[in-house]
């Protein structure tokens, strides 16, 4: 591509380049696009295989405790039942009442601590005393109403030596004593009743038995502060598993003493541990009669949900016994999960397991977390399914979100890079391409310039040559025009040369001290003489010479910097045919104005106007003639002197030139 088509469409290769730019800008999106899912989807699987490496050693952990579990209940197994009794409190000691451990046998079930039983899935059968022997005090107390006679008769069966007809006789002598209206008679029988503590009345024990018929003794006697405090102690004695009763036993005497006691919020929550626990002793019962027949498993492990509470049950077997873990949820907390901490510690992670049907035996999270490593109880051989989630998604998650951000950083960076490149580039591209139009312009305006004065001197001289003047006067005419248009070349040549000399910085000024108002009025005068054969008037608005002070300064650049200015106002004023110059004082400085009617410069072009080879837009409309570089010379001049120049313009209206110069006093 040649030169001129170069300079000639500029718009295309513009175009090109910011299409180039575009697709590389484009490109560079889409790759960080790409990068960046890709770095989502490798920390989604880095926190993933973090996730089931914990998942995997947790669920290891537990397998152990089962395991542990088991080989101490195999030791058990092979103990004597005084050994084993031994044994089994002391290992249920460990579990500070938050688990028992149960001993099943075919006729007997017993529970370490035993406290912590409530009600017992089985009792063996108690040995009664026959019922004839308390048959005729029954018959007078109920067939004949005779009170007396039955108090008679179980008051002489009181004194058996058999605690069995004791106790029997005393539970219902204290019945009759109360019929009889013998109130404290009935009162004292009851507290001898409950010194034979776990005698069997009836399958229950003889204490119970008591208390219960005190406390109903004591309501009716309307005695309400004592049978609150009674009703308390037999209450907390209760939930304390003071005695073996069955669930039947238990739930009665429960509501009967909820009549007339309030229990306190501690004793509920010990009801409400304790009733889940005995409801899975109960159903451990029931698989034990299945083991027997051969319909369950030996040995094994099951979480059960019970009245909202998870209750875990480990056993193990053999022919006549069966031994068994029953804990609830604060002893998985305390005695296992705790043991886990330091492992999700260093894993950095939390721990949620969910039973068979779903319920939560621990949840530190919403299982519905998106997020997280699940193994099965399928998978594990534990009885419940495993959830690890992260200790602190959110961190992990700024964590990610931080990383991203330096990566969009970088690509934003780069992207802004390439865009401002871009833009640099394509500026420099339009500079130069502008550049050099204007050069191309300068070139032809400064051939044009040549050729006016070029013209004149060889119309005059090819006159004078040929001996065409008519007279002398005509001829002192020519040689007039022909001086005129050399000092014209002059001037032109002159100016080309210093403005070659100010781009080179090679420009030297002869300072002087300089009057401003002779200077000033004779640069002026010389202006004037020539603009008048254009047909052009200078008018001096003022004649300041007697008062503007003296210049420091390079006399031949100063003139023609100020010959700029009023040829630029001649040139620029192509219907108005006067401009004015004055010259001033302000403020210390020298003031040199010009002053047009002419066409008038816009705002947005006043600063570039002193740019080299520029010209205003309205100019280059009005087909004005320039080089563009009298006002780069003009404002190069006077910085040198230490001055500035100013302009005030408006379209149409004209323009005004001042050259603010500093006075030689200061």
């Amino acid at each position: 591509m040649s030169l001129s088509l170069w300079f000639r469409s500029p718009r295309y290769l513009l175009t090109l380049f910011l299409a180039i730019m575009l697709v590389l800008a484009a490109s560079l999106s889409w790759l960080g696009w790409r990068l960046l899912k890709q770095d989502r989807a490798l920390e989604s699987q880095r926190i993933q295989e973090r996730l089931d490496n914990a998942a995997d050693l947790i669920a290891a952990s537990l397998l152990h405790k089962f395991s542990e579990s088991r080989v101490q209940f195999t030791s058990l197994l092979t103990l004597s039942d005084s050994d084993l009794a031994a044994r089994a409190s002391e290992l249920s000691s460990q579990g500070a009442g938050t688990a028992l451990i149960v001993v099943f046998r075919p006729q007997a079930v017993d529970a370490y601590p035993r406290a912590a039983l409530l009600y017992y899935p089985f009792l063996p059968t108690a040995k009664e005393p026959p019922a004839s022997i308390f048959e005729a005090g029954e018959v007078a107390e109920f067939q004949q109403k005779d009170f007396a006679k039955a108090i008679a008769v179980f008051r002489e069966l009181s004194q058996s030596k058999d605690p069995a007809i004791r106790a029997g006789a005393l539970l219902r002598l204290g019945r009759n004593l109360r019929k009889a209206q013998q109130s404290r008679a009935a009162l004292d029988i009851y507290g001898e009743l409950e010194q034979m503590r776990a005698t069997p009345v009836g399958g229950l024990p003889a204490e119970l038995l008591a208390r219960h018929a005190r406390c109903t003794l004591l309501d009716e006697l309307k005695r309400t502060t004592e049978v609150k405090r009674e009703a308390g102690l037999l209450y907390a004695d209760l939930h304390n598993g003071r005695w073996k009763l069955d669930r039947g036993a238990y739930r009665f005497y429960t509501q009967e003493t909820s009549r007339w006691y309030t229990p306190d919020p501690e004793l509920q929550a010990h009801e409400q541990d304790g009733v889940p626990t005995a409801t899975a002793v109960e159903l451990l019962w029931e698989a034990w009669q299945r083991i027997r027949r051969g319909e369950d498993i030996a040995a094994g492990h099951r979480s059960v949900w019970i009245l909202g509470r998870p209750v875990l049950l480990v056993w193990q077997t053999r022919s006549d016994r069966l031994v068994a873990l029953v804990a609830g949820e604060r002893y998985l907390e305390q005695q296992w999960l705790l043991a886990l901490q330091p492992l999700m510690g260093r894993q950095s992670v939390r721990l949620a397991l969910t039973d068979a049907e779903g319920h939560p035996l621990l949840a530190q999270f919403s299982t519905t977390s998106t997020r997280q490593a699940i193994r099965s109880s399928a998978e594990t051989q534990l009885p419940w399914t495993l959830r690890v989630l992260s200790q602190d998604p959110q961190a992990e998650l700024a964590q990610e979100m931080n990383r991203r951000r330096l990566l969009l950083l970088a690509f934003a960076l780069l992207f802004a890079f390439v865009l401002v490149g871009s833009y640099f580039i394509a500026r420099a591209v339009t500079r130069e391409v502008e550049v050099a139009r204007l050069q191309s312009d300068f070139v032809s305006a400064v051939s044009h310039e040549f050729r006016t004065p070029l013209a004149s001197l060889c119309q005059l001289s090819e006159m004078l040559t040929d001996g065409r003047v008519p007279s002398e006067t005509r001829r002192q005419e020519y040689y007039e025009g022909l001086r005129r248009a050399s000092e014209r070349l002059y001037r032109l040549v002159e100016t080309l040369l210093d403005f070659g000399r100010m781009q080179a910085g090679a420009q030297q000024y002869r300072f002087e001290l300089v009057e401003m108002g002779p200077f000033f009025r004779g640069v002026v005068e010389a202006f004037a003489q020539e603009a008048g054969e254009r047909g052009y008037r200078v008018d001096v608005a003022e004649h300041p010479h007697l008062h503007l002070p003296p210049v420091q300064a390079d006399r031949e650049a100063l003139a023609r910097a100020l010959w700029n200015l009023l040829d630029n106002a001649v040139k620029y004023s192509p219907q108005n045919k006067t401009v004015w110059a004055k010259a001033t004082c302000e403020n210390g400085r020298v003031a040199i104005s010009v002053t047009d009617k002419g066409l008038g410069i816009a705002t947005h072009e006043q600063k570039r106007i002193f740019r080299k080879f520029v010209r205003a837009a309205s100019a280059e409309i009005a087909g004005a003639k320039g080089t563009g570089l009298g006002l780069t010379m003009v404002q190069h001049i006077v910085a040198a002197h230490g001055g500035q120049v100013q302009v005030d313009s408006e379209p149409g209206v004209g323009s005004v030139f001042t050259i603010l110069l500093p006075s030689a006093k200061e």
